[in-house]
Protein backbone atom coordinates (compact mmCIF):
# COMPACT_ATOMS: atom_id res chain seq x y z
CA UNK A 1 0.00 0.00 0.00
CA UNK A 2 1.38 3.33 -0.72
CA UNK A 3 0.12 6.06 1.90
CA UNK A 4 -0.15 9.81 0.64
CA UNK A 5 0.46 12.25 3.48
CA UNK A 6 -1.52 15.62 2.48
CA UNK A 7 -4.93 15.29 0.76
CA UNK A 8 -4.14 18.81 -1.21
CA UNK A 9 -4.26 19.03 -5.10
CA UNK A 10 -1.06 17.34 -5.21
CA UNK A 11 -2.04 14.39 -2.91
CA UNK A 12 -5.42 13.71 -4.99
CA UNK A 13 -3.67 13.96 -8.05
CA UNK A 14 -1.03 11.59 -7.18
CA UNK A 15 -3.91 9.07 -6.10
CA UNK A 16 -5.89 9.87 -8.99
CA UNK A 17 -3.33 8.12 -11.10
CA UNK A 18 -1.79 5.52 -9.17
CA UNK A 19 -3.34 2.02 -9.42
CA UNK A 20 -6.45 1.34 -7.82
CA UNK A 21 -6.75 -0.36 -4.40
CA UNK A 22 -3.01 0.19 -3.69
CA UNK A 23 -3.53 3.74 -1.99
CA UNK A 24 -4.82 5.48 0.67
CA UNK A 25 -5.08 8.82 2.18
CA UNK A 26 -2.81 8.91 6.03
CA UNK A 27 -5.98 10.26 8.13
CA UNK A 28 -5.21 13.37 10.71
CA UNK A 29 -5.91 12.01 14.38
CA UNK A 30 -9.62 13.28 14.38
CA UNK A 31 -9.82 12.52 11.16
CA UNK A 32 -13.36 9.71 10.26
CA UNK A 33 -11.89 7.13 8.63
CA UNK A 34 -14.99 7.23 5.78
CA UNK A 35 -13.24 7.31 2.41
CA UNK A 36 -12.19 10.15 0.40
CA UNK A 37 -14.67 10.75 -2.86
CA UNK A 38 -13.51 13.92 -5.54
CA UNK A 39 -14.04 14.50 -9.00
CA UNK A 40 -10.83 13.92 -11.38
CA UNK A 41 -10.26 16.06 -14.49
CA UNK A 42 -7.79 14.36 -16.46
CA UNK A 43 -5.39 16.08 -19.30
CA UNK A 44 -8.06 14.12 -21.77
CA UNK A 45 -10.91 11.90 -21.79
CA UNK A 46 -14.14 12.59 -19.07
CA UNK A 47 -14.23 13.15 -15.17
CA UNK A 48 -13.68 10.38 -12.96
CA UNK A 49 -15.20 9.52 -9.87
CA UNK A 50 -12.49 8.97 -7.28
CA UNK A 51 -12.73 7.52 -3.90
CA UNK A 52 -9.69 6.78 -1.91
CA UNK A 53 -9.49 5.20 1.58
CA UNK A 54 -7.95 6.50 5.03
CA UNK A 55 -4.82 4.00 5.96
CA UNK A 56 -5.99 2.68 8.86
CA UNK A 57 -3.69 3.00 12.20
CA UNK A 58 -3.07 -0.69 12.13
CA UNK A 59 -1.62 -0.68 8.52
CA UNK A 60 1.98 0.00 7.72
CA UNK A 61 2.11 1.50 4.06
CA UNK A 62 5.21 -0.06 1.80
CA UNK A 63 5.96 3.59 0.83
CA UNK A 64 4.81 7.51 2.19
CA UNK A 65 4.07 10.12 -0.35
CA UNK A 66 4.12 13.50 2.00
CA UNK A 67 2.48 16.02 0.14
CA UNK A 68 2.18 18.66 2.76
CA UNK A 69 2.58 22.03 2.75
CA UNK A 70 6.18 23.13 3.98
CA UNK A 71 5.83 24.13 7.20
CA UNK A 72 3.08 21.73 8.28
CA UNK A 73 5.25 18.57 6.63
CA UNK A 74 7.53 18.26 10.23
CA UNK A 75 4.74 18.18 12.37
CA UNK A 76 2.58 15.63 10.33
CA UNK A 77 5.36 13.11 9.78
CA UNK A 78 6.04 13.06 13.70
CA UNK A 79 2.57 12.01 13.96
CA UNK A 80 3.45 9.17 11.22
CA UNK A 81 7.03 7.93 11.24
CA UNK A 82 6.93 6.23 14.83
CA UNK A 83 4.83 3.54 13.81
CA UNK A 84 6.62 3.11 9.92
CA UNK A 85 8.76 0.80 9.21
CA UNK A 86 12.46 1.90 8.73
CA UNK A 87 12.04 -0.12 4.94
CA UNK A 88 9.45 2.20 4.18
CA UNK A 89 10.66 5.12 1.89
CA UNK A 90 9.84 8.74 2.70
CA UNK A 91 9.41 10.79 -0.61
CA UNK A 92 8.83 14.55 0.10
CA UNK A 93 7.01 16.18 -2.64
CA UNK A 94 7.20 19.93 -0.84
CA UNK A 95 7.86 23.72 -2.26
CA UNK A 96 11.03 25.89 -1.60
CA UNK A 97 13.94 24.54 0.40
CA UNK A 98 14.83 23.57 4.19
CA UNK A 99 11.37 21.54 4.95
CA UNK A 100 13.58 18.29 3.35
CA UNK A 101 17.08 19.18 5.41
CA UNK A 102 15.10 19.38 8.34
CA UNK A 103 13.09 15.83 8.21
CA UNK A 104 16.01 14.17 6.94
CA UNK A 105 18.15 15.29 9.65
CA UNK A 106 15.26 14.15 12.49
CA UNK A 107 15.16 10.48 11.14
CA UNK A 108 18.88 10.00 9.21
CA UNK A 109 17.84 6.17 9.38
CA UNK A 110 15.08 6.39 7.40
CA UNK A 111 15.07 6.11 3.49
CA UNK A 112 13.98 9.82 3.24
CA UNK A 113 13.89 10.89 -0.48
CA UNK A 114 12.92 13.85 -2.30
CA UNK A 115 11.06 14.80 -5.60
CA UNK A 116 10.53 17.87 -7.61
CA UNK A 117 7.80 17.48 -9.67
CA UNK A 118 6.46 20.12 -13.10
CA UNK A 119 2.76 18.16 -13.26
CA UNK A 120 0.35 20.85 -12.80
CA UNK A 121 -2.61 20.34 -10.39
CA UNK A 122 -5.20 22.41 -8.98
CA UNK A 123 -8.65 22.66 -7.25
CA UNK A 124 -11.19 25.32 -8.64
CA UNK A 125 -13.74 23.80 -6.17
CA UNK A 126 -13.42 21.80 -3.07
CA UNK A 127 -14.11 18.45 -4.34
CA UNK A 128 -12.96 18.55 -7.89
CA UNK A 129 -9.34 18.02 -8.90
CA UNK A 130 -7.94 19.23 -12.59
CA UNK A 131 -4.59 17.60 -13.62
CA UNK A 132 -3.53 20.95 -14.98
CA UNK A 133 -0.60 20.24 -16.82
CA UNK A 134 1.65 17.13 -17.84
CA UNK A 135 5.47 17.45 -16.87
CA UNK A 136 8.12 15.35 -15.06
CA UNK A 137 8.72 14.20 -11.58
CA UNK A 138 12.79 13.47 -10.45
CA UNK A 139 12.99 11.94 -7.09
CA UNK A 140 16.52 11.58 -5.14
CA UNK A 141 17.97 10.47 -2.28
CA UNK A 142 18.30 12.76 0.83
CA UNK A 143 20.12 10.21 3.56
CA UNK A 144 22.11 7.24 2.91
CA UNK A 145 19.49 4.27 3.34
CA UNK A 146 17.10 6.29 0.82
CA UNK A 147 19.94 5.48 -2.16
CA UNK A 148 19.17 2.06 -1.27
CA UNK A 149 15.60 2.34 -1.79
CA UNK A 150 15.70 4.71 -4.81
CA UNK A 151 15.01 2.35 -7.63
CA UNK A 152 12.00 0.56 -6.16
CA UNK A 153 10.46 4.07 -5.21
CA UNK A 154 10.54 5.30 -8.85
CA UNK A 155 9.34 2.28 -9.99
CA UNK A 156 6.19 2.54 -7.50
CA UNK A 157 5.78 5.80 -8.45
CA UNK A 158 5.60 5.30 -12.10
CA UNK A 159 2.90 2.75 -11.93
CA UNK A 160 0.92 6.47 -12.08
CA UNK A 161 1.71 6.36 -15.72
CA UNK A 162 3.17 10.07 -14.80
CA UNK A 163 7.10 10.44 -15.74
CA UNK A 164 8.68 10.06 -12.89
CA UNK A 165 12.64 9.73 -13.14
CA UNK A 166 15.79 8.84 -10.72
CA UNK A 167 17.99 11.66 -9.94
CA UNK A 168 21.25 11.44 -7.84
CA UNK A 169 21.83 14.87 -7.16
CA UNK A 170 17.87 16.05 -5.88
CA UNK A 171 19.80 19.55 -4.31
CA UNK A 172 20.30 20.51 -7.62
CA UNK A 173 16.76 20.09 -9.42
CA UNK A 174 15.44 21.43 -5.43
CA UNK A 175 17.74 24.81 -6.46
CA UNK A 176 16.43 24.78 -9.98
CA UNK A 177 12.62 24.36 -8.96
CA UNK A 178 13.45 27.21 -5.93
CA UNK A 179 14.84 29.83 -8.39
CA UNK A 180 11.77 29.47 -10.63
CA UNK A 181 9.69 29.43 -7.61
CA UNK A 182 11.38 32.42 -6.46
CA UNK A 183 11.23 34.88 -8.99
CA UNK A 184 7.37 33.84 -9.44
CA UNK A 185 5.46 33.28 -6.80
CA UNK A 186 5.92 36.32 -4.33
CA UNK A 187 5.48 38.78 -7.29
CA UNK A 188 2.24 36.99 -8.38
CA UNK A 189 1.15 37.05 -4.79
CA UNK A 190 1.54 40.72 -3.96
CA UNK A 191 0.95 42.08 -7.00
CA UNK A 192 -2.35 39.56 -6.91
CA UNK A 193 -2.07 38.36 -10.47
CA UNK A 194 -1.57 35.29 -13.18
CA UNK A 195 1.64 34.45 -13.60
CA UNK A 196 1.90 36.45 -17.10
CA UNK A 197 0.95 39.54 -15.69
CA UNK A 198 4.17 40.59 -13.47
CA UNK A 199 6.09 40.50 -16.27
CA UNK A 200 5.22 44.11 -17.79
CA UNK A 201 4.56 45.73 -13.45
CA UNK A 202 6.78 48.01 -12.63
CA UNK A 203 8.06 46.57 -9.32
CA UNK A 204 8.71 43.37 -11.14
CA UNK A 205 10.56 44.98 -13.43
CA UNK A 206 12.72 46.94 -10.38
CA UNK A 207 13.65 43.88 -8.18
CA UNK A 208 13.95 41.05 -10.27
CA UNK A 209 17.31 41.92 -11.49
CA UNK A 210 18.87 42.46 -7.91
CA UNK A 211 17.15 39.53 -6.97
CA UNK A 212 18.74 37.02 -9.50
CA UNK A 213 21.93 38.89 -8.10
CA UNK A 214 21.41 37.14 -4.94
CA UNK A 215 20.51 34.24 -5.73
CA UNK A 216 23.13 33.68 -7.85
CA UNK A 217 25.66 34.26 -5.56
CA UNK A 218 23.42 31.80 -2.82
CA UNK A 219 24.08 29.15 -4.92
CA UNK A 220 27.78 29.93 -5.55
CA UNK A 221 28.48 30.09 -1.95
CA UNK A 222 26.48 26.68 -1.40
CA UNK A 223 28.14 24.76 -3.56
CA UNK A 224 25.56 24.78 -6.75
CA UNK A 225 27.05 25.37 -10.25
CA UNK A 226 25.36 28.85 -11.29
CA UNK A 227 24.35 30.32 -14.37
CA UNK A 228 24.91 33.94 -14.73
CA UNK A 229 21.90 36.57 -12.92
CA UNK A 230 20.71 36.99 -16.76
CA UNK A 231 20.23 33.54 -17.48
CA UNK A 232 18.75 33.07 -14.03
CA UNK A 233 16.52 35.94 -15.22
CA UNK A 234 15.92 34.18 -18.44
CA UNK A 235 14.87 30.79 -17.07
CA UNK A 236 12.64 32.62 -14.45
CA UNK A 237 10.35 35.01 -17.16
CA UNK A 238 10.81 31.98 -19.64
CA UNK A 239 8.61 29.68 -17.44
CA UNK A 240 6.06 32.81 -16.19
CA UNK A 241 5.49 33.07 -20.22
CA UNK A 242 4.79 29.65 -20.62
CA UNK A 243 2.06 29.53 -17.56
CA UNK A 244 1.08 32.91 -17.87
CA UNK A 245 -2.32 32.06 -17.03
CA UNK A 246 -1.83 29.72 -14.08
CA UNK A 247 -2.25 31.38 -10.32
CA UNK A 248 0.97 30.00 -8.67
CA UNK A 249 0.71 28.06 -5.16
CA UNK A 250 1.52 31.30 -3.33
CA UNK A 251 -0.89 33.16 -4.54
CA UNK A 252 -3.75 30.44 -4.49
CA UNK A 253 -2.94 30.28 -0.34
CA UNK A 254 -3.22 34.27 0.08
CA UNK A 255 -6.48 34.87 -1.58
CA UNK A 256 -7.89 31.19 0.37
CA UNK A 257 -6.42 32.71 3.60
CA UNK A 258 -4.03 29.98 4.10
CA UNK A 259 -0.25 30.13 5.24
CA UNK A 260 2.05 30.68 2.47
CA UNK A 261 5.59 28.82 1.93
CA UNK A 262 7.56 31.87 1.53
CA UNK A 263 9.46 30.85 4.72
CA UNK A 264 10.80 27.69 2.66
CA UNK A 265 11.17 29.91 -0.85
CA UNK A 266 12.46 33.73 -0.21
CA UNK A 267 12.55 33.19 3.62
CA UNK A 268 14.93 30.22 2.84
CA UNK A 269 16.99 32.15 0.42
CA UNK A 270 17.36 35.22 3.05
CA UNK A 271 18.03 32.95 5.68
CA UNK A 272 20.90 31.10 3.78
CA UNK A 273 22.43 34.80 2.89
CA UNK A 274 22.41 35.44 6.93
CA UNK A 275 24.58 31.92 7.17
CA UNK A 276 27.11 32.56 5.03
CA UNK A 277 27.66 36.45 4.68
CA UNK A 278 25.64 37.48 1.58
CA UNK A 279 23.27 40.37 1.91
CA UNK A 280 20.06 39.22 0.37
CA UNK A 281 17.95 42.71 0.96
CA UNK A 282 15.58 41.82 -1.85
CA UNK A 283 14.78 38.40 -0.86
CA UNK A 284 13.94 39.62 2.92
CA UNK A 285 11.86 42.49 1.34
CA UNK A 286 9.80 40.13 -0.39
CA UNK A 287 9.84 37.64 2.34
CA UNK A 288 8.37 40.28 4.92
CA UNK A 289 5.46 41.77 1.68
CA UNK A 290 4.32 38.80 1.36
CA UNK A 291 4.06 38.30 5.07
CA UNK A 292 2.18 41.18 5.37
CA UNK A 293 -0.82 40.34 2.96
CA UNK A 294 -4.29 39.90 4.48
Amino acid sequence: MIAILGAGSMGRLWAAKLPARQVAFVPRPEQSLESLAYQFRPLKGPELSIQIPWLPHTQSPSLLVVTTKAGDTLDALKQVVPRLPETSPIVLFQNGLGSQQRVAETWPNHPVLAATTTEGANRPESALVVHAGQGETWVGALTPAGNTYLTETVAKLAESGLSVNAETDILSRLWQKLIINAGINPFTAILDCPNGKILTHPFYQQWIAPLCHEICELQTASGQSSKSPEALREAIEAVARNTAANTSSMRADRLAGRTTEINFINGYLARLGAEVGIDTPVNQMLTDQVKQLK
